[in-house]
This record gives structure tokens, sequence and C-alpha cells, in this order.
């Protein structure tokens, strides 16, 4: 695994119509707007934050979190309005011996059903998979996410199984999760006609 392809400095990622970079503090109202709605956690292990001091000083953990290398949160913004954050996509847990990294992503509830979380983790995909050389991308869903599960399965995730009252949740308890994972090996079958330079699978809404 190549995490200086991650931590050496704070990796950028484009695409045609979004772009994955680092969230600051000019885009705390964007950050209150998504930690400010308790629909965008109903089905993730992060309590809702409902005070924009508190949202503030949460972009200032980002960053140490990043420095210490132990998570990586990009915002997602679209190329047309760069300056507005619409989501944030994470990866944690970087597993040196297994070749693994966990992955999540929400999104502002304004931008829910536009196919941006597809689109996004694609591009996710593609940096871990190819500039940072993992071999398995994980990530953990509650059962009644259907909309997560169907951006995992989109972007060519296979459903492993289900992990029974397996974790404790912040403001859920203990929780059942299905495991969802891609392996380099399926996502190179999957793309391996634009890797090739032909035009590819097209994955997404």
């Amino acid at each position: 695994m190549n995490l200086e392809a991650v931590y050496d400095q704070f990796p950028t990622l484009k695409s045609d119509e979004w772009v994955l970079k680092r969230i600051e503090d000019q885009h705390v109202n964007e950050v209150f707007e998504i930690y400010d709605n308790d629909n965008v956690f109903e089905y993730c292990g992060i309590i809702p934050k409902h005070n924009k001091d508190t949202v503030k000083k949460m972009i200032g953990h980002f960053e140490r979190d990043y420095n210490k290398r132990s998570r990586v949160k990009w915002g997602i913004f679209a190329n047309s309005e760069p300056d507005r954050l619409l989501g944030i996509m994470e990866a944690v847990d970087f597993n040196l011996k297994v070749n693994m990294v966990t992955i999540g992503y929400f999104l502002a509830e304004s931008q829910w059903g536009k196919g941006i979380a597809t689109q996004a983790l694609g591009r996710l995909l593609e940096f871990l998979f190819t500039e940072v050389n993992v071999n398995r991308i994980q990530a953990e869903v509650m059962p009644a996410n259907e909309f997560s599960k169907k951006v995992l399965l989109k972007n060519g995730f296979i459903h492993e199984g289900t992990l029974r009252q397996a974790s404790l949740w912040s403001g859920k308890g203990i929780v059942d999760l299905e495991m969802y994972s891609i392996l380099r090996e399926d996502y190179t079958i999957l793309h391996r006609d634009s890797i090739d330079g032909g035009e590819g699978a097209q994955v997404g809404e």
C-alpha cells in the first residue's frame, strides 16, 4: 500500500463533474447543513451536531486526524460550483497488514437522489486502487440504509453478509451491519476496457 499517495500531501481528486478536496473553515455553513440534519445520520453511527461552533471545531479535527494519518475526509464539490460543499466522503482504517481500507460518505439532504455519491465514490475507488494500491475496500451499512447500498452496488461492491449485533454505534446502540466490499481484481474486471483504452464500463446514476 502506498500511503504516501494519501498522506504526503492532501490528495485532490478530480473528475469531469466533481472534485474531492480538503474541507476548510470557509465551508462551515455547508458542513453545518449536513451535521445539523437528523435525517442525514439516521443510519450512521454519528450523532448530529446542532451548534455551529461545534461544527467549526470539527473541521479542525478533520485536519488533526489527517495529520495523525488516521482518517481522510474529502469534501465533495461540483466543478460548476467549486466553493459549495455538497457532501463528505472518507477513508479510514488503512490496514497495511491486509492492504485494506474502509470508506463512508454522506450528502446534504438537498443533494440526495442526484447520483453525486455514486459518481464521487467511483472517483475515490479509482484513486485507492490505482494510486494507493489497496487490495480491498469495504463499507459497513445498516440494513435499512437502502440509499447507501445502492451506491455501493452501482460501483461494483459485493454484499458479503450481515454481521449480527456486531458493533456499538453512537446514538444507535448495538446494531446489525451489512458488509460490502470490492477487491482490486473486481475493479480491474469491471473497468478493464477503460484501463486498456476503450470506452469502459459505465457505473453510476
